[in-house]
């Protein structure tokens, strides 16, 4: 039998967030899965609806479902922002102690939230969906993923089977101060571990989508590998930017002079006419470069110490304590 947030003790109070863009058919589905899944929770919960500028009848949707469950609160953003913006809106109007994210389309299913709750009640901060059996076409959307997954697990130092999955649940405290950009909210669990957070994962039921149409694409691929790159840079160089720039500023600038010598020596020991020699000015551009590239890093630690001196973050994070296993709703 698995363990439950009842079983466990581990029930503080819970937002759980859903980003909604022209899902009108499954809106009240969703709300009524949730409901259900979470109706013998023993603390206060609530189910955040972000309407990410949706076009159909979506907005009309949530309003009902909203009046039928006072635990369902509405949020609508002007226009459609992407599911990174929306899932930003929704966390930072959520009040609960633990955030739990899933996308609207119903393929991931709301009864498995308390299978992510018990698995935090170990200790964990985060707990990630991983999707074992994918109920999607295996060419365009499994095969792709796996990929993707790999790489992002060798470039992070995360290792999980899904970063793609919106199942997931997390301690509000490792979400604090994190601003999301781009399609960076699948990269949240490694930057979460960047900032010292314990990340498990767990399998979770994954379903056909039953109604409406898949907002994702191919065209997303090359978002994601641009959003990698920031994420790694952010999780190894954050503090210490010189040590990229100023490595690569000394390769090329070494190496630059080096050959400056090699034709200095040509010149003045072997009389030799260098003037014309495209090694000159490839010499040259190297040294140009390197110079380029140390102040590039010189520029980005006076950035970095302006962005944590300015707002008081530390480049460390304490411990925390262990958590009370029931909370309330702090007051709006």
């Amino acid at each position: 039998m698995p363990e439950t947030p009842q079983s466990t003790g581990f029930a503080p109070c819970l937002s759980v967030v859903a980003p909604v863009y022209n899902e009108a058919g499954n809106v009240p589905r969703l709300a009524d899965e949730v409901s259900r899944a979470l109706a013998d929770y023993p603390s206060d919960w609530e189910l955040i609806l972000v309407d990410d500028g949706s076009t159909d009848d979506t907005a009309a949707e949530i309003a009902r479902a909203a009046a039928a469950n006072a635990a369902i609160r509405p949020i609508r953003l002007r226009r459609n922002f992407g599911q990174t913006a929306a899932l930003s809106a929704g966390i930072d109007a959520s009040r609960g102690d633990v955030i739990v994210t899933l996308d609207a389309d119903l393929q991931n299913d709301p009864a498995d939230i308390p299978a992510l709750l018990a698995k935090m009640a170990e200790g964990y901060d985060v707990v990630s969906g991983w999707r074992s059996r994918r109920k999607d076409d295996f060419v365009s959307r499994t095969l792709p993923s796996r990929i993707a997954n790999w790489i992002i697990s060798r470039n992070t130092g995360l290792d999980l089977h899904d970063f793609g999955c919106s199942l997931k649940a997390y301690d509000r405290d490792v979400l604090r101060s994190f601003r999301l950009y781009g399609e960076m909210h699948r990269f949240l669990p490694a930057l979460c571990t960047w900032r010292g957070a314990r990340v498990a994962e767990i399998p979770v039921n994954h379903r056909p989508r039953t109604i409406g149409a898949s907002k994702y694409g191919i065209g997303r691929t090359t978002r994601v590998i641009l959003d990698l790159l920031t994420v790694k840079f952010l999780i190894e160089y954050s503090t210490k930017p010189m040590r990229v720039f100023g490595g690569w500023g000394l390769l090329f600038g070494g190496a630059g002079l080096g050959l400056c010598i090699y034709l200095t020596w040509h010149k003045l020991v072997l009389h030799e006419n260098i003037g014309g020699r495209p090694l000159l000015a490839f010499a040259v551009l190297l040294v140009i470069v390197g110079i380029q590239l140390l102040m590039l890093g010189l520029l980005s630690e006076l950035l970095a110490r302006i962005y944590f001196e300015s707002q008081g973050k530390p480049v460390y994070e304490l411990a925390k304590p262990a958590q009370a296993p029931r909370r309330r709703f702090r007051a709006d």
